[in-house]
């Protein structure tokens, strides 16, 4: 395997450029499926990479309860710096693991206190909450997808951004955009490099929210007035909310891309522009990291049969 076992660890960086091209030149829906795929591939590989460096690292440890076999030269031949880096992946991939526990712990229990806190409620799509505090979010799952909005943000809205209002949390509600969120979140759990590409999809999801309700009102600029209202009232959910998706995000990009002209629907870049060869180059790195990845998994697997007594 060689340093080739360490190339999913840094391949990240290669997604680097996409994240920002992506918001501004790809339509928001094709940018934040892209950008999960490939936060979701290269987070995986990368665990792989270290899950593999850790096998070699703990059969050096006394009394592990792995075969013998395991620590033979031979084994330790195949991954470069075998005695520091091996017992440095053992934390590390124990650090991923609870970072990405706690993650997933943490978003159940904003699900169950979110349901159980609309429970007195009528069952209807729309909860609206008797709270002077401005904010509504999307709230996925249960019975039923719901929008949680609070009297003290209808009270600051009228009419028609009301209307935009619920039709951007739909908008959440209908493409799913919670589990883009957690995918992203948990691939940077497991790997810092990708963050920005978190910090990417948690723009274009509320980009792909905005220019859906856009469409449904039939005006960009009621939907720009009603996310600018939103903004300047609201003080945020007075707890965290799903994933969050009652995160404002950029209001000023957002506010300006609706004032703009509506993006183009294209499923992917063509590679002669500058964004076509910044995606082309992050699939391409998340292509490599995956091959390496399975490349290492499979050389080591034989590696470790072979050392295995019988």
């Amino acid at each position: 395997m060689g340093v080739f076992v360490f190339l999913p660890l840094v391949l990240p960086l290669t997604a680097w450029p996409i994240a920002r091209l992506a918001e501004h030149h790809l339509h928001p829906r094709t940018a934040t499926r892209l950008l999960t795929g490939v936060a979701a591939v290269m987070a995986v590989c990368s665990t792989v990479c270290l899950a593999l460096v850790m096998v070699v690292g703990t059969a050096q440890l006394p009394g592990n309860p792995l075969p013998d076999g395991w620590s033979d030269p031979e084994v330790r031949a195949a991954v470069p710096f075998d005695e520091v880096v091996g017992k440095a992946a053992i934390p590390a991939l124990c650090a991923v693991v609870v970072a990405c526990g706690r993650t997933l712990w943490r978003h159940g229990r904003v699900r169950r206190r979110a349901h159980r806190a609309l429970a007195g409620l009528r069952g209807t799509e729309v909860a609206v909450l008797p709270d002077a505090v401005p904010y509504a979010y999307a709230l996925p799952g249960g019975r039923r997808d719901r929008v949680v909005v609070t009297t003290g943000l209808l009270e600051q809205l009228g009419p028609a951004e009301r209307r935009a209002l619920f039709a951007h949390e739909r908008a959440h509600l209908a493409g799913r955009h919670h589990r883009f969120l957690l995918a992203v979140q948990l691939a940077a759990r497991a790997n810092p490099f990708l963050r920005p590409l978190r910090t990417a999809v948690a723009y274009t999801a509320e980009r792909w929210a905005d220019e859906d309700a856009a469409q449904r009102v039939g005006s960009r600029r009621t939907v720009a007035h009603a996310i600018g209202r939103a903004a300047l009232v609201s003080r945020g959910t007075p707890v965290p909310t799903l994933a969050g998706l009652a995160a404002a995000g950029p209001v000023p990009r957002r506010v300006a891309a609706l004032l703009g002209p509506a993006p183009a629907v294209r499923r992917w870049p063509s590679l002669f522009t500058v964004v076509g060869l910044a995606a082309w180059g992050a699939t391409a790195g998340a292509v490599m990291s995956a091959m390496s990845s399975a490349n290492s998994a499979v050389t080591m697997a034989l590696i470790l049969y072979a050392a295995t007594p019988l």
